[in-house]
Order: structure tokens, then sequence, then C-alpha cells
């Protein structure tokens, strides 16, 4: 099979709360169980429904994000992802014309399918409806004629009858019913103050609610008609995602340098984007991983350390008590070490979160609050730093409970510029910290840039000495 012509579906919604991560997870490891090959995908900044893809596929999912990324790389990315793949799932997110706040249809699920030329599969929640759910489709499938809406399931479907009337109300419209789930809590996924609770949190719980939604899916949707549908797509002519061919020449170590980067991961770090560390090793390093809540040491030979995303909060007491590895991260930083920690990394690094020690890398304090920081960002580095040279100009996303006081040092890592301005972060030595998640995807000079500086890095000491 020609790459481009991947089978491929968009898993759609009205809006959010109608079952898009219920039914595509669902269909995922459905399909998965039937023997395919299954690529993950999410539209969108969002970490955690994609853990829950991976759990049903066996692969990593991946996130599409047409304004951290541009539309240009949309395809691209998918290619490279879904590379091997019998059959490409994308969810959506939020409703499917909802896109980046005041920018039309940017990043919206209907222009990922558009980028993709993919057909979409909305998921209504029929559960305060009956006749109506067949205008409602009518409205979704002829707003944008170059949006495909190929087919509707219907989800928290009441009962026998319920269903009849609702299929009775589609037969009108033109669109196909490729399923129908009943209501039904059994195979839930619990949600807290930034959504799902991620799957490295509760992986037993979640591999049953995965199978669980694998077997409603099953029961309740036509997966051999989904299949065909998805199989009739046309071929895309982009070329897959390389990152290698993203690196200038000048970018990254040395072929016999290989400096090792850690990668910060485990329950309290869930939130880290594929490409990152493939960008990080097409760079010219050894990543490896470890887990803060369990490891007293950095991997040995570190010279670098990257701190992506997750929930500190919820193991600031844990976190805290393992004081050799935050000695260690202390340490390797105060050595001059490239260093980039990404919100969570960020909380980790001060000085205390919650009133509990953590690193005091930086000198801030970080604690939670009820208001929720949440949108899309543009910053520009304003001087050289271990992860971008000044005028750096990348897009971001920033969604967390929490404050740092102060929110920025006296060099700091981002000047934002929309849609405030105001400059936010740190940068002291080789550190880079910042509440600003960016996909390096689309600017793939942070990663060779943080490696060729791990490189003239010495290897951590060993705070265990």
């Amino acid at each position: 099979m020609n790459g481009g012509s991947i089978p491929r579906l968009v898993i759609a919604a009205p809006s959010s709360g109608a079952g898009k991560t219920t039914v595509a997870t669902g269909l995922m490891a459905a399909f998965a169980e039937a023997g395919l090959t299954v690529s993950p995908h999410k539209v969108g900044p969002d970490y955690i429904d994609p853990g829950y893809h991976s759990l049903a596929t066996g692969r990593p999912g991946r996130n599409l994000d047409a304004y951290l990324c541009g539309p240009d790389r949309i395809a691209p990315l998918f290619l490279h992802g879904a590379a091997g793949a019998d059959l490409a799932l994308v969810e959506g997110v939020m409703g499917l014309f909802d896109g980046a706040s005041g920018m039309g249809e940017l990043s919206s699920t209907a222009h990922v399918a558009k980028l993709l030329r993919a057909p979409v599969v909305l998921v209504v929640d029929a559960s305060s409806q009956s006749r109506s759910v067949a205008a409602l489709v009518h409205g979704f499938a002829s707003w944008d004629p170059e949006v495909r809406l190929a087919g509707v399931i219907l989800n928290k479907v009441g009962s026998d009858r319920h269903e009849e009337l609702l299929r009775e109300a589609m037969d009108s419209s033109g669109v196909p019913v490729l399923g129908a789930l009943r209501r039904d809590g059994r195979a839930g996924t619990p949600s807290r103050h930034l959504g799902l609770v991620p799957v490295a949190e509760r992986r037993s719980e979640a591999v049953e609610s995965v199978a669980e939604l694998a077997a409603r899916v099953r029961e309740g949707c036509d997966l051999e008609a989904l299949l065909a549908l998805a199989r009739t797509v046309p071929e895309l002519p982009d070329a897959p995602w390389d990152p290698a061919a993203e690196l200038a020449p000048a970018e990254g170590a040395a072929a016999t340098e290989k400096p090792l980067i850690a990668v910060a991961g485990g329950a309290a770090f869930t939130f880290s984007y594929a490409e990152h560390a493939e960008l990080l090793a097409a760079a010219g390093a050894e990543v490896a991983p470890f887990d803060p809540l369990r490891d007293e040491q950095l991997p040995p030979g570190s010279q670098g350390l990257v701190i992506g995303g997750g929930f500190p909060e919820m193991y600031a007491p844990d976190l805290s008590a393992n004081a050799p590895l935050r000695a260690a991260v202390a340490a390797l930083a105060a050595s001059g070490a490239p260093v980039s920690a990404e919100c969570a990394g960020l909380l980790y690094l001060s000085r205390s979160l919650d009133g509990k020690p953590m690193c005091g890398v930086l000198p801030a304090e970080a604690r939670m609050t009820e208001r929720l920081t949440l949108g899309y960002r543009e910053a520009v580095a304003l001087r050289d730093n271990a992860l971008a040279a000044a005028g750096t100009r990348v897009r971001g996303h920033e969604f967390h409970r929490t404050v740092l006081e102060p929110g920025a040092g006296a060099d700091p890592a981002w000047g934002l510029t929309h849609p405030e301005r105001r400059v936010e972060g740190f940068v002291a030595g080789g550190v880079h910290a910042s509440y600003l998640h960016v996909h390096w995807a689309a600017e793939p000079s942070l990663a060779g840039r943080l490696v060729a500086s791990a490189a003239r890095s010495a290897p951590a000491p060993d705070a265990a000495r």
C-alpha cells in the first residue's frame, strides 16, 4: 500500500462531551484486537487522550495541531506517525468546526480532516433528542462542503425504541448510521481539574476500561462499514515528516559524540510529544528515560535534561521525598548542562510546590490555585539560550492551574507576543524553564541546539557520592 493511501477516519462531534474519546478509543482497541495495525492520532495539543490511544493500539499516540505545527506539517506528521499501519484513526477536539480562538477554522477538527483528505464520522450525544438528531447532522454535513461528513455514531442511546426513532429520523438525512452505543458508565474514565486522569496514573484500571470500550464498540458499531469507509480515501501527495531531514547540518552533535540526554517520565511527567524524543535522537543524542518518582539518580552520564509537563501537584510529597534525585537535578543544572523544562518541569525546578521542597534550581515558589490558565500563545526568545537562539519565534500552549511567584526571572524564557504581551519563564546558565508547551516539530532547531549544548557539557556529577 502506498503510504499516502493509508485508510483513515476522523472521529468528531458537535461539541465537547459527546463521547469522542470513548468512541475513538473503543474503535482503536476493537480494530487492534481484530488484528489490524492501528495508528492513533489526536487533533489539538492534548497530551492525555493519546495515552489512552496508545494503550488501545500499542503505538505512540500522536498529536496533529495545525496551530502549533502549521497546516503544511499536518499531513507529513500524519504520514510519519501512521507509517506501516493498516488503519489510522484521528480523534477530534471540541466541536467539529471549533478552532483556535479568533482564527477561523485554524486547528479545528474540520481543518485537520481537510488537510488529511479524510472522511469524518460524527459522534452525536442522542440522550435528549430523537428526530432533532437528523436536523443537527444535516446542519453539520452542509456547513462546509469541503468536509466529507460520511457517517454518524449515535452515543448514549437510551433503549431499543429510542434507537429505532433515531434511525428513522436519520434515514432522511442522507448520512448513514454506522453505530449506536447505549448509555453505560461501566467503562468510564475518571476526570479531574485538567481533564481525564492519565493512563500512567491508573494503568490497570485503564486497561480494563479500554477493553470494555472495545467490547461496547464491537457490539454497537458496524466495524466492516467503518473500515470500508476508511479505505475510500485519496492518496496524500505529501512526503512523510523525517526528523533527521528537519535538522540543519550544523545542528545537533557529531555522530561520534552521542551526548546522553535524560528525559523525565512516569506518572508525574506524562506530557510529551513523541516527536521530541525522535528529534533528539536524530540530532545525535542518546535518549534515556527516567522516573523522578522512582529513580534516585539521573541516568549515568547525563549531559542534558528534558522535563516535560504533567501533574507534579498530585505527586508533590513523593517528588519532594526523593531528595537524592532533587540534588542530582540541581547539580546538573549548576554544572551548566542544558535543562529544558515545560510547565510541570518548571514547577519541579522551583524552590517549592505547595510548600513541599522541590529542586531549588529556580528562585520561585509554586502553588495550586482554582484559576485555569488555558490557551494558545505566540512567543519569541529574548536572548540566546541552550534551547533557542535570540529571535526564535514559536507557537505554544499554556494549560495549568498553578502559579509561580515570580513568573519570570531576570532573563525570561520567552516574550509572549499574542494574545497578550508579557515575559514568562526563566533562563539561567543552561536552564530554560517555562509554562509554555512547544511542539518541537514546528521548530526542530530547538532539539538540535539542546543536543549541541549537551555535547559540550561534562557528564552529570553523581550527587550520591
